[in-house]
């Protein structure tokens, strides 16, 4: 019975590698995706090495060029604010901060949603129904007023900490997915002969049945990053997020609000870093998507 067991155990390894193996061929050949894939790394890449790459230090400061529009003159690509500060500088290392932040809020809404969508799908029962009730609620709550009263009081100044407030208003829809996914794993041979093995109920849901959701949870978590990163440039806009002398790209945005009609590329330049990333992040979750769920993309 043991050897039988093993041997169904080492089937399904071959399978879920052999899977693996052409999702990430059919991701290769969806070209949206694969480029944007690179600008994404080239972007972050720039950000992390920002110390090495910027031109000018972050607040490194030149009066004489105060308010200079972009130029190749002194590689003020983005222009000087009225400090004469290098706003590609000023970018990078914004950009540096908000990467981080978002990276964080989808690790930490990822582990949070798919830990209590695998107890409630594994479960079911009143620990489901519980457990879906606390989705309800924080489903329920005004999200933007929750989230600008716990920035203000919790949150304001601290890339970290912004980042935790997020993550906790985020996981909501993950959780749901994750339990969907259980729900209709609980009930497959594997899992029935895991049990029949002897393993414990946290060795099945995550040794067992997590990589066979993975799928939708790494979709999800893609998509996450983007919806993170325009919020926590809202709030930074707002005054409510990450605050000097800490960089982000929505405190450059709100800094240079004020002279954006004499001054358009305080403005437009973050921003549209913004614009690039999410948008280079949400080809990529399409092209995960149809990679790893080809019915999708035969709709």
């Amino acid at each position: 019975m043991a050897e039988a067991i093993e041997l169904y155990r080492e089937g399904l390894r071959f399978r879920a590698r052999s899977q693996w193996e052409l999702a990430w061929r059919r991701f290769v050949r969806h070209k949206p995706a694969m480029f944007s894939l690179v600008l994404l790394l080239m972007i972050c890449g720039a950000a992390l090495f920002a110390p090495h790459i910027a031109p000018y230090g972050l607040n490194e400061q030149d009066l004489a060029r105060g308010s200079q529009a972009p130029t190749l003159r002194g590689l003020h690509l983005f222009g000087t604010d009225r400090l004469g500060r290098d706003y590609l500088s000023r970018v990078l290392y914004g950009t540096r901060t908000t990467v981080w932040v978002a990276l964080v809020v989808a690790l930490l809404s990822t582990a949070i949603g798919t830990t209590l969508g695998a107890v409630a799908g594994y479960y079911r029962g009143w620990i489901d129904s519980l457990l879906m009730r606390l989705v309800d609620f924080v489903l329920c709550l005004p999200f933007l007023a929750v989230l600008l009263i716990a920035a203000a009081f919790l949150g304001r100044g601290s890339p970290f900490r912004v980042a935790v407030i997020l993550a906790l208003l985020l996981w909501t829809t993950i959780a749901r997915i994750v339990r969907g996914q259980y729900l209709s794993l609980r009930e497959q041979e594997f899992v029935e002969a895991a049990r029949a093995a002897g393993a414990s109920d946290a060795r099945i849901m995550f040794r067992h049945m997590l990589p066979n959701s993975l799928g939708p949870i790494i979709v999800n978590a893609t998509l996450t990053v983007a919806l993170a990163i325009l919020l926590e440039a809202t709030l930074s806009f707002l005054g409510f997020g990450i605050q000097p002398p800490t960089p982000a790209l929505g405190k450059l945005i709100d800094d240079g609000k004020g002279a954006m009609l004499t001054q358009w590329w305080l403005v437009v330049m973050p921003g549209v870093v913004i614009v690039v990333i999410c948008l280079c992040v949400n080809f990529i979750g399409d092209g995960l998507r149809d990679a790893l769920d080809p019915r999708q993309a035969r709709r």
